[in-house]
């Protein structure tokens, strides 16, 4: 496995992130880097490692309980 970015942080969220940009290359997305692969998971790996990619850290609402 490539080496995950500090501003990452988790090995689970490197992979959560790679997936998600991975769907966007499917859905015909430019890729950000130059690579001489194909592969949408391969890309967004790269991509993340060069940290070219931007994502945001919502907090967890919890829902409303009504009595």
């Amino acid at each position: 496995m490539q080496k995950i970015p500090e501003s990452i942080g988790s090995k689970y969220r490197f992979i959560i992130l790679a997936a998600e940009r991975a769907k966007q290359l499917q859905n015909n997305a430019k890729p950000k880097i130059k690579t001489r692969s194909t592969k949408p998971a391969h890309i967004a790996m790269k991509e993340l490692e060069a940290d070219v990619l931007s994502f945001e850290i919502l907090p967890v609402v919890e829902p409303k309980s009504v009595l």
